[in-house]
């Protein structure tokens, strides 16, 4: 039996971590969730390469990215390498982050958007047209960042999300990625 909260809803209960080479990926604990499956994880394996955020790419971050509400949560907790200055992140790992979740948020939105589930054919993937991002404050190293990201706009083929960045509840960094749905000439079936 499957145990529900009152929502209906699945707890996604699992605090595990998992480590990647670009750091710890944790789980969102205590979080509710129509699916515990990461964003990431529907994506086609040809399409699972990136750096931030393929799971197929074992020296890159894997973040993995989910629905909370309205909002899209993901969290990564930077290692000792991915330091500026001692004791803080160096702050194109905070770009990239914002970019990934923001494109996985991206394709997420679309789905919803057009009533399908995740991982369906044809595989809505996007990409950053644009990424602006607002360093607020010194980031710390080896804590835990809680990546969040909000739908501000859907258009045609474009999805244009705004995202923070906290460490221990503090806002550290702030972006907006305008993501625009793969044009079919960079999908793997076409490419070349």
């Amino acid at each position: 039996m499957i145990n529900r909260d009152r929502s209906g809803l699945i707890p996604d209960v699992s605090c595990a971590s998992s480590e990647s080479a670009g750091g710890t990926v944790l789980h969102p604990s205590r979080r509710y969730f129509v699916n515990s499956k990461a964003f990431q994880d529907f994506y086609p394996e040809e399409l699972s390469h990136c750096y931030g955020c393929g799971r197929l790419n074992e020296q890159g971050y894997q973040i993995k990215s989910y629905w909370d509400g309205e909002e899209t949560i993901a969290s990564f907790t930077p290692q000792p390498y991915h330091i500026a200055i001692p004791g803080y992140v160096y702050g194109g790992l905070l770009a990239s982050l914002i970019d990934c979740h923001g494109t996985g948020t991206a394709a997420a939105a679309a789905y919803r958007a057009a009533g399908r589930d995740m991982g369906t054919e044809p595989a809505l993937r996007f990409v950053t047209a644009s990424l602006q991002v607002e360093y607020l404050r010194p980031t710390p190293l080896g804590v835990p960042l809680e990546i969040r990201g909000k739908i501000e706009e859907i258009k045609g083929r474009k999805v244009v999300v705004k995202a923070t960045v906290t460490a221990k509840g503090e806002l550290c960094a702030r972006g907006q990625v305008v993501a625009v749905q793969m044009p079919e000439h960079m999908m793997p079936s076409t490419a070349g």
